[in-house]
């Protein structure tokens, strides 16, 4: 496989997307956007122009996600196509004063979602994955599939907080995983936990193993969008059958914070279609997880399964200090 771009500076000759908001560029800042389909907080990576482009009229304030990274501060580490991707390898400078400093982000689609990133000297992203790693103290015993694995940034996660977890993932593209393998140190983590995940290049939505999953991560987008077959609910029927007894789902369900290539796929409507299709397959069952701070950067994430107010105490115990605040965060869907 051949990775071209690998070491060559990110150059600024138009406005080039890096996070939920799409922001117009300036005389003095060139602003990207990095989508981010669902995370926590808001990740906010306008970029500013060259230092030496910069002026004073421009006074960069970077000590937040909303703030932006200077361009001196990224690098395109890779960047080639694929059938099913755009691919691009994303390197921040440990320096850069901001919080996704040292991290190396995985841009997916011409719009520019992050769909993996990872950090050299902790395993916490700040970002929705680190809601997906809370999944596993409410699910009964039994392995659990990560549908659009990406890099592995799910999966690096939960193995680390899980001693006992089996992960079986799945990814279309066999391109991103070994960009993963290669530049998010995938490869180290199949080494170090071989007969605790498994990685299968095919479409996600025919996954199985048997006796079924104890739960199921859902991160299924293309061009920008959630895939239309989450839109359907015999999708959804479908991927309930395999569950075990007690088994759930948590689905990076996108909003209006996620760019589509096509226009048409607006990304709050396609979370709104994709919510009411789950809603007619797992009714009361159904909670929603909402991550944007304002109507322009709605993000969220769906669970199915009881969750009970007495029920959110017991799993919190069962997660890491830095993870027991998402559990209050869930409330049951409405159908508006």
């Amino acid at each position: 496989m051949m990775l071209g771009g690998q070491g060559q500076r990110l150059i600024i000759s138009h406005p080039f997307p890096i996070t939920c908001y799409t922001v117009k560029s300036s005389h003095s800042l060139h602003h990207f956007s990095l989508k981010v389909p669902g995370r926590p907080k808001l990740v906010h990576l306008p970029l500013a122009s060259s230092r030496s482009d910069q002026t004073h009229q421009y006074k960069p304030q970077t000590k937040t996600q909303d703030d932006g990274i200077p361009i001196d501060d990224v690098k395109v580490i890779a960047k080639f196509k694929t059938r099913h991707n755009y691919i691009r390898v994303l390197q921040v400078s440990r320096s850069a004063d901001h919080p996704f400093a040292g991290s190396r982000l995985l841009l997916l689609d011409s719009p520019g979602n992050i769909h993996s990133i990872s950090f050299l000297f902790k395993s916490l992203t700040n970002t929705y994955f680190d809601v997906f790693a809370t999944l596993p103290p409410i699910l009964p015993p039994g392995p659990v599939g990560i549908l659009g694995f990406g890099a592995g940034s799910a999966a690096r996660l939960m193995l680390e907080l899980y001693p006992e977890l089996r992960i079986h993932g799945w990814e279309l593209d066999p391109s991103v995983v070994e960009v993963g393998r290669e530049y998010f140190g995938l490869e180290k983590l199949e080494k170090q936990y071989p007969d605790r995940l498994y990685i299968y290049i095919g479409n996600a939505l025919k996954a199985s193993i048997r006796n079924g999953f104890a739960g199921i991560l859902v991160d299924l987008f293309c061009k920008g969008s959630l895939i239309p077959e989450l839109q359907d609910p015999t999708t959804w029927q479908k991927l309930r059958k395999s569950l075990r007894k007690g088994g759930r789902i948590m689905v990076n369900v996108g909003g209006s914070c996620v760019e589509a290539e096509d226009e048409r796929r607006n990304g709050k409507m396609v979370m709104e279609e994709t919510l009411k299709a789950m809603h007619r397959v797992f009714g009361d069952k159904l909670f929603v997880l909402n991550l944007g701070n304002g109507k322009d950067d709605d993000s969220s994430l769906a669970l199915t399964g009881e969750l009970a107010v007495s029920d959110l105490d017991a799993w919190k115990k069962k997660l890491p200090r830095s993870l027991k605040g998402y559990v209050d965060m869930w409330a049951a869907y409405q159908d508006s």
